[in-house]
C-alpha cells in the first residue's frame, strides 16, 4: 500500500489533536499553523495520488483488521479509484481555503484553537468516509462528520439558538441514519459481507430476492431506499432538510465547509458509490428522482424571501443538492459528481464572500441594510459576482457545464418521474437566478442603505462576539464598510479561479472521457435501461459543444430573465416587490413559515413525544407503578396486617379458638383432597 494513502487522512487528524489538546500550550498562531500545514500536506498528497490513479494505479485493500465478530470482519480499508481521488482533492482544497480564511474571520474569538481543531477533525472524518472500501468504515466517517458538525454548529455554546440548531441537526440526521443502518444491516444479512467489492459482486443475487411473509417488495429496492434515507438526512433532502438552514448559527467558515465540500455532499457521494445497487431498482431511482426534484424547486422558492445573507446562500445549497439528487435518479452518476465538484468551489466562494461582507458590515447580516458595497469591497464584490454567475449557470462558468448537463440528462431520461423532474430543474433555473442576483444587487449595488440603517442588524450570527468582544451590530455613524484582510480575500481569489475554469477543463474527461474508468467508480453500471449518458455523448461532445447547445435551449434564457427581473425589481422599481408581497400574503406566509415543516415537526413529533411522555408518566408511573404496584402493595399489606391484628388480642381462649378453627379447616381440606 502506498504510504500516502495513510498520510492523507492522518495529517489533518494530527493537526486536530495538536490544536485541540495542546492549543493552550502552543498558543493561537502555532495552533492554526499546525492545522493548516496538516491540511496542506493532505491536499498535496491527494493531488499526487490523483495523477497516479489517472495513470492506472488504483488500490482496494485492508489497512488493518480491527475486530472479528462471529465471522464478521470489521476492517479499516481504502478504495482508491477515480471517484475517491476527485473527492479527496475537492475536500482537502476547500478545507485548506477555509482554514486560511478562518485565521482572519475568527481572529478575535476566544475559541480560536478549538475551532481549528474541529475543522481539521471534520476534514479527517470526511476523508475516512470517501476513502473507505467497506460499509463499516463508511458508517464511521458518516457518524463522525455528523458529530463534528454538531460541535461546530453549536460552537458558540452559550447561545440558546446555537444549541437548538445543533441539537436539531443531530436529531434529524439520526432519523436518516436509522434508515442508513437498516440498509447496511440488510446488505450484511443477505450477502454476509460489508466489503464493497464483495457486495457488488452479489448485487445480481440481491435483485432476485423478495421479502418473505407475503410482501412483494424487491429486497434491492428496500435496501436502496433505506440507504437513500440516510442520504436524505446528510444531504438535506425534503423532508429531512430542516436542519440545514438552522446550521447558519455556526461561524461562517464552517457554513462554507459543511455546505460546500463535506457533510452535505456525503449523501451524493454514497449513492454514487452504491450505483451498482441502485441501478438494479427502477423504483428506488424514481424515489430518488422525485425527492431531488421537489428539493431543487421548492427550496429555491424559500431563497427568494430570505433577508439574512447566509440563509440565502444556504437555501441555494439545498436547491443545488436537489439538482445532484435528480442526476442520481436518472442514472447520470458522473454528472452528479461533476456538479458536486463545481458546486463545491463556487458555493464555498459564496459563503466565504458572505462572511467577508459580514465582517465589512461589522457583523450586520441583513441584506436590506447593505447596498453600494462594490465601492468599498472590490475583491469581495468581484469574487461574489463570479460565484453568483457560476451558481446560475452562466455559459463559460463552471456551474453552466454541470447544471446544464443535469437538465439534459433528465430530458433524455424515460424513468418514471422524469417529466416532473425536468419541469422542476428547468423552473429552478429562473428561481435560482432571481434570488441569487436579488442578493447580489441588494448587497453590492444601489443606494448605500447602511447609512440609514439602525446599528442593530436583523442578522444574529455574531451575538457571541457582541458579548465577548464588544462588537456592535452594524456600522456606526462615522463608520464605512471595509475590505477584509488578505487571509480572507486570498481564499476568495483562489476559489474564484476554479469557479470559472474547472467546468471547462473537467467536462470532457468526467462526462465523455475515461476519467471514471479507473477502479470501481461507475464502470459498467450505466445499463441500456438508462441510456442517459450515451445520449448526451451523442448530442454534444466537450465544452464548446455544450456552450453552443446552451444558447439554443430554454435554461439560459430563463437565467437571463431571472437576473433581469431581479435588477428591475430591486434596483429600478423596489415598490413592485412590496406590492406583490401585499397582494400574496398567503403565499408569503407559507414561504416565511418554510412550508410549516418546522411547525409540523415541533407539534407532531416533538409535541407528540412530550404528550406520550406525559401519558406514560400519569398512567404508567403515577397510576400503575406508584398507585397500583408500590402503594397498592402497601395497602394490601396494611389490610392484611389489620385483619391479623384482630386475632392478636393476648387472650388465651381466642388463641385456642383460632387454633381449633384452623385445624378444622385443615382437616376439611385434607379429607376433601383424599377423596
Amino acid at each position: 500500500m502506498n504510504p500516502l494513502y495513510l498520510l492523507i487522512p492522518m495529517a489533518p487528524l494530527v493537526g486536530a489533536i495538536l490544536a485541540g489538546l495542546f492549543g493552550k500550550q502552543l498558543g493561537r498562531k502555532p495552533s492554526s499553523y499546525f492545522t493548516i500545514f496538516g491540511v496542506l500536506v493532505s491536499f498535496l498528497a491527494s493531488v499526487k495520488v490523483f495523477f497516479e490513479v489517472q495513470n492506472g494505479i488504483t488500490f482496494d485493500g485492508t489497512v488493518y483488521t480491527w475486530a472479528m465478530l462471529d465471522g464478521l470482519k470489521i476492517e479499516v480499508g481504502f478504495l482508491i479509484d477515480s471517484l475517491t481521488v476527485m473527492m479527496m482533492c475537492v475536500v482537502t482544497f476547500v478545507s485548506l481555503m477555509v482554514h486560511i480564511y478562518t485565521m482572519g474571520y475568527m481572529a478575535e474569538d476566544p475559541g480560536y484553537q478549538r475551532f481549528f481543531s474541529y475543522i481539521s477533525l471534520f476534514t479527517f472524518s470526511m476523508l475516512m468516509l470517501v476513502m473507505s472500501n467497506n460499509f463499516m468504515q463508511l458508517f464511521f466517517g458518516w457518524e463522525a462528520v455528523g458529530l463534528v458538525s454538531y460541535l461546530l454548529i453549536g460552537f458558540w455554546y452559550n447561545r440558546p439558538t446555537a444549541i437548538f440548531a445543533n441539537m436539531k441537526a443531530f436529531l434529524v440526521n439520526r432519523v436518516g441514519d436509522f434508515g442508513f443502518i437498516l440498509g447496511i444491516g440488510l446488505i450484511y444479512a443477505y450477502t454476509g459481507s460489508l466489503n464493497y467489492a464483495e457486495v457488488f459482486a452479489k448485487a445480481g443475487d440481491l435483485a432476485q430476492l423478495t421479502f418473505a411473509n407475503g410482501f412483494e417488495w424487491q429486497l434491492i429496492t428496500v435496501v436502496c431506499i433505506c440507504l437513500f434515507i440516510g442520504a436524505m438526512g446528510k444531504s438535506a433532502q425534503v423532508p429531512l432538510h430542516v436542519w440545514l438552514p438552522d446550521s447558519m448559527e455556526g461561524p461562517t467558515p464552517i457554513s462554507a465547509l459543511i455546505h460546500a465540500a463535506t457533510m452535505v455532499t456525503a449523501g451524493i457521494f454514497m449513492v454514487s458509490r452504491m450505483s451498482p445497487l441502485f441501478e438494479l431498482s427502477d423504483a428506488a431511482l424514481s424515489f430518488v428522482l422525485i425527492i431531488g426534484a421537489i428539493t431543487a424547486l421548492f427550496m429555491g422558492f424559500l431563497g427568494i424571501i430570505q433577508n439574512d445573507i447566509k440563509r440565502v446562500v444556504a437555501y441555494s445549497t439545498l436547491s443545488q443538492l436537489g439538482y445532484m439528487t435528480v442526476a442520481l435518479g436518472v442514472s447520470a452518476y458522473p454528472i452528479a459528481i461533476f456538479h458536486l465538484m463545481t458546486h463545491a468551489f463556487f458555493k464555498a466562494l459564496l459563503f466565504l464572500g458572505a462572511g467577508s461582507v459580514i465582517m465589512g458590515m461589522h457583523h450586520d447580516q441583513d441584506i436590506r441594510n447593505m447596498g453600494g458595497l462594490r465601492k468599498y469591497m472590490k475583491i469581495t464584490w468581484i469574487t461574489s459576482l463570479i460565484g453568483s454567475l457560476a451558481l446560475i449557470g452562466t455559459p463559460f462558468f463552471s456551474g453552466f457545464y454541470s447544471k446544464d448537463s443535469i437538465i439534459e440528462a433528465v430530458h433524455a431520461s424515460t424513468i418514471a418521474g422524469s417529466g416532473f423532474a425536468y419541469f422542476a430543474v428547468v423552473a429552478g433555473v429562473f428561481v435560482t437566478a432571481f434570488y441569487s442576483f436579488r442578493m447580489y444587487f441588494l448587497v453590492f449595488h444601489g443606494k448605500e442603505r447602511w447609512m440609514d440603517a439602525s446599528h442593530h442588524a436583523h442578522g444574529h450570527e455574531e451575538d457571541h462576539h457582541d458579548d465577548d468582544h464588544g462588537h456592535h451590530h452594524g456600522l456606526g455613524p462615522n463608520d464605512k464598510p471595509h475590505e477584509s484582510p488578505w487571509v480572507v480575500t486570498l481564499p476568495l481569489i483562489l476559489l474564484a479561479i476554479p469557479s470559472v475554469i474547472i467546468g471547462y477543463i473537467a467536462i470532457e474527461p468526467m462526462l465523455y472521457g475515461g476519467f471514471f474508468e479507473h477502479g470501481v467508480a461507475f464502470k459498467d453500471v450505466i445499463h441500456l435501461a438508462h441510456p442517459t449518458m450515451e445520449e448526451l455523448k451523442a448530442d454534444f461532445h466537450g465544452p464548446v459543444g455544450m456552450v453552443t447547445h446552451g444558447f439554443k435551449t430554454l435554461p439560459l434564457y430563463l437565467a437571463i430573465a431571472g437576473v433581469a427581473l431581479s435588477y428591475y425589481f430591486y434596483m429600478i422599481k423596489p415598490s413592485i416587490p412590496k406590492a406583490i408581497k401585499g397582494k400574496t400574503r398567503a403565499i408569503n406566509t407559507l414561504l416565511e413559515n418554510k412550508y410549516y415543516f418546522d411547525k409540523f415537526n415541533e407539534s407532531f413529533f416533538a409535541g407528540g413525544a412530550r404528550k406520550l411522555g406525559e401519558l406514560l408518566w400519569k398512567w404508567g408511573d403515577v397510576k400503575i407503578i406508584d398507585g397500583l404496584i408500590v402503594n397498592g402493595a402497601a395497602r394490601v399489606v396494611n389490610v392484611f396486617s389489620q385483619a391479623v391484628a384482630l386475632f392478636q388480642s393476648g387472650l388465651i381462649y381466642q388463641y385456642a379458638l383460632a387454633m381449633i378453627l384452623g385445624l378444622v379447616v385443615f382437616l376439611t381440606l385434607f379429607v376433601t383432597m383424599m377423596r
